[in-house]
């Protein structure tokens, strides 16, 4: 057998753009595939190469590792976080330590080497251009392109690993092999078990692509995607695309006719731009006004641009999103994929035509046909297959992994903030809740469609399946948006918004994927296992994204009963039992585990942010903080969620402890306000977030939070609702949290919000529109606050026993209706003092022209 494999023959180590095809995946993986197609339609796209996954064969056989990597990945037992990551790295390293093949990596370096005159293919660069940089290395990107077909669904796309600005042969050599060691990441290994993949099956090729040094950039939309018109939109910055994506600078934008006419444009005041630095590294620099002002792109690359628009739409006979760069007088085409807005608001409404069998409450847009199968305990979850419709009484955490495979969801039970809503809407999946008679009236087995859109259920097969797309954001909003993402396997879709914040984790779903409650791992003495999976979750989510605000966990007993070592005993009223904050002061070595985790996240260079579920007292607020210093975490950001009455009453007392946020959870906090279950259907038409006495709460922990340079946001399913998005736009909020299939939505009406109601954004604050009650006469202060009597002795109130406080001092009352007044007057006067907070992304104050402001 050793000498058969001594004599493995030799494959293609390389093949060139020009050589491959849309049919080539399985040499070049979906990536390369598609950049050959583009590549091929004599599109301009950087020059480029991919080493083949019979490459990755060669190597893997060659040196001797496929053995070991199989014997290494026998030994992993699933479910043991630690154990998983240590095998894995194992193997990552058995590759990355490895020799490549003498005869691959000389041709890889050759190929690398002679990367530059391969423009000479498709008509780009001159002789002169070509001899001036064959005496330096250029600048790639080593990408990884996996093979099976399968592996673009939201649970695999994304997990292997991709560098750029790579420069050098021995940097090349290093990076490819980086790009196969990262087939075994300890998601990527573990994803693939659960799909059921074979390890051995899957194979990896690797993109490497000159890297653009753009002097310009952009992206160009084949139709409009806001207007619903046939026009070419393209959006222009000064350097790197990476301004327009962060959305730190606002573009120019450039309208053109399908008989490419310019139609319109718009110049914006750039004021920087994201270029590269000679070491590969990102620059933030300061543009002279002449420069920033002007047109960025000439009339013939505007017409050149929207004629490979055409050109590609064309193609692919579907509307493009289209990246390009410009370096001197070339035009790349970097990447183009599909849109589907005009056709994904059309579907989102469309009413189909059958014979209606069942109607409820329309919880997740997107339609859906496949096989009832219904779910009356956990024991009948194996039996629902990729592609079914689940059916049960209500879902629970327990069932998420079956929810992801499932085409739609039916509930006979639950409300739009049940757990099936909120889920679905995050997984993109078709969903109805509150049926009623759902598990009675369908039958398992028969053939169904559902229209998450409308509330029907109909008989038989009478459309395809369509979930809703997640759609990059465009438009540019003083309103931070931000996306909700609860699992690392849904970070990938909901980064396609190209939103890079998160304003919402609520790290019970990555709890519940262990199968464990955190109470196991505390009787168990593997508390540092419970750490360690809240880590990689949490690290996993934040790897696409900038910013992150994480939960800490909110585990009520009604909903993870049902998980290894959760307590038995029932609590008459889960709502309002030992959930939220109080649960971890009452564990803290659960929750210091939570914190130790999001702080080694916070070390990888990622902004963290910690909310904290159902506060009711500032005093846990402070006990948390004593934690964060325990675990030397002191300088953590902590935020508050509002959810309960107490926490609204007690904002400015919260403020005045220091919190560097609060984010509205809508969902419980008007429950608690109108004493009704959200989760009960029967109650739903009374439960609405837009209640005059909820707006009112909401209304005042804004106004006190602006005015003490606190960020207010909301992260309930609220804020995907346009009224209420209005009213928080009025009312000055921060930032609004959306699921990702709304997020461009929701942009594009705030943007329009904002053009009304928010006047010269980038240089005065938000103006409060007091009420006309709220102007009559002086602020009166209330008259049934008792006196304290001096010979009384004071009661000190210690711990978190202290959850109603005594009544105020003297001294108090003034200071407060002191602050009341003057927040008041803030809002009437528009004190030019009182400047709302820059954020990062608004424009610096520079010093000197063309000033390098940020290195990253």
């Amino acid at each position: 057998m050793p000498e058969e494999k001594e004599e493995t023959q030799k494959p293609d180590f390389i093949k060139w753009f020009s050589e491959l095809n849309k049919d080539s995946g399985s040499v070049a993986g979906g990536k390369g595939a598609n950049l050959a197609e583009i590549f091929n339609l004599k599109t301009p796209v950087p020059p480029g190469f991919v080493i083949t996954a019979q490459a990755y064969d060669y190597f893997i056989d060659k040196s001797k590792l496929k053995q070991k990597i199989e014997h290494l990945l026998k030994k992993i037992n699933y479910e043991d976080t630690k154990q998983l990551d240590e095998i894995t790295k194992q193997i990552r390293e058995l590759i990355t330590n490895a020799q490549l093949p003498k005869e691959m990596e000389e041709e890889i370096i050759e190929s690398y080497e002679n990367l530059d005159t391969r423009q000479l293919d498709i008509g780009r660069g001159t002789a002169h251009d070509i001899l001036k940089t064959a005496s330096e290395p250029v600048f790639v990107a080593v990408r990884s392109s996996a093979t099976a077909e399968d592996l673009a669904d939201a649970s695999f796309a994304g997990q292997q690993d991709s560098y750029l600005n790579v420069k050098g042969k021995q940097e090349l050599i290093k990076n490819v092999k980086k790009c196969f060691a990262s087939l075994f990441t300890a998601r990527a290994t573990y994803y693939r078990n659960k799909k059921g993949f074979e390890h051995s099956k899957v194979k990896l090729a690797v993109v490497v692509q000159k890297m653009v040094d753009s002097d310009k950039s952009g992206v160009i939309f084949s139709k409009d995607p806001t207007h619903k018109n046939d026009n070419i939109i393209i959006e222009a910055v000064w350097g790197l695309g990476e301004g327009i994506v962060s959305g730190r600078i606002t573009p120019d934008k450039y309208v053109v006719s399908p008989e490419l006419e310019i139609q319109d444009k718009k110049i914006a005041d750039k004021k920087i731009a994201i270029t590269r630095d000679s070491s590969g590294g990102k620059a933030v620099v300061k543009l002279r006004e002449e420069k920033s002002k002007h047109q960025v792109l000439k009339e013939y690359e505007i017409k050149k641009l929207a004629e490979f628009a055409l050109k590609l739409e064309k193609h692919y006979q579907k509307p493009q999103d289209i990246e390009f760069a410009i370096e001197g007088e070339d035009i790349y085409i970097v990447q183009t994929r599909p849109i589907t807005t005009i056709v994904g608001k059309i579907e989102e409404k469309q009413e189909l035509h059958g014979e209606v069998i069942l109607m409820g409450i329309a919880a997740s847009p997107g339609i859906a046909s496949g096989k009832i199968k219904i779910i009356e305990n956990l024991e009948d979850l194996d039996k629902v297959k990729e592609g079914d419709i689940l059916v049960t009484k209500m879902t629970n955490p327990d069932m998420v992994v079956t929810m992801q495979r499932s085409a739609a969801i039916i509930t006979d039970e639950g409300g739009l903030t049940a757990h099936a809503a909120i889920v679905s809407r995050e997984m993109g999946i078709p969903a109805i809740v509150g049926t009623q008679k759902a598990t009675t009236r369908l039958k398992e087995g028969e053939t169904i469609t559902v229209n998450g859109s409308t509330g029907k259920v109909y008989k038989g097969k009478i459309a395809e399946t369509k979930k809703k797309e997640v759609l990059p954001v465009i438009a540019e909003t003083k309103t931070k948006i931000k996306v909700i993402v609860d699992l690392p396997s849904f970070a990938e879709r909901a980064s396609r918004s190209k939103i890079r914040a998160v304003g919402l984790t609520r790290i019970e779903g990555i709890i519940a994927e262990s199968g464990k409650h955190p109470n196991y791992f505390l009787e168990k003495n593997q508390i540092k296992d419970y750490e360690e999976i809240i880590f990689r979750g949490i690290h996993d989510i934040a790897e696409y994204f900038d910013e992150i605000w994480v939960r800490t966990s909110d585990i009520r007993s009604d909903e993870y009963q049902n998980l290894e070592g959760a307590p038995q005993e029932k609590e008459a009223n889960p709502m309002l039992g030992m959930h939220g904050i109080r649960f971890g002061i009452e564990n803290p070595e659960i929750l210091k585990s939570e914190l130790k985790a999001l702080k080694r996240v916070s070390e990888k260079s990622k902004k963290i942010g910690l909310l904290l579920p159902q506060v009711i007292s500032v005093e846990e607020v402070q006990k948390v903080k004593e934690f964060l210093k325990e675990i030397d975490f002191p300088d953590a950001k902590v935020g508050v969620m509002v959810e309960t009455p107490a926490a609204v009453q007690l904002i400015r007392d919260l403020c005045e402890e220091g919190i560097n946020f609060i984010s509205f959870g809508t969902n419980d906090l008007t429950q608690y306000i109108l004493a009704l279950d959200r989760g009960n259907e029967k109650v739903q038409h009374l439960y609405n977030e837009m209640h005059p006495a909820v707006l009112h709460q909401l209304e005042f922990v804004i106004r006190v939070c602006k005015r003490n340079n606190v960020e207010s946001s909301i992260c309930g399913q609220a804020g995907s609702r346009k009224e209420m998005v209005k009213f928080l736009i009025e009312k000055g909020i921060d930032s609004i949290s959306v699921n990702a299939d709304v997020a461009r939505e929701i942009s594009d009406y705030v943007a329009e919000l904002e053009k009304e109601l928010v006047k010269d954004t980038d240089k005065e604050p938000r103006q409060y529109q007091p009420k006309k009650e709220e102007q009559k006469g002086d602020f009166v202060p209330p008259q049934n606050i008792q006196e304290k009597n001096p010979e009384q002795p004071e009661e000190i109130p210690t711990g978190l026993e202290k959850q109603v406080e005594e009544q105020p001092k003297e001294e108090k009352i003034k200071r407060d209706i002191q602050a009341v007044e003057e927040e008041k007057q803030e809002y009437l006067e528009s004190q030019e003092h009182e400047k709302e907070k820059e954020e990062f992304d608004e424009e610096p104050e520079f010093k000197k022209e063309d000033e390098v402001l940020d290195i990253f």
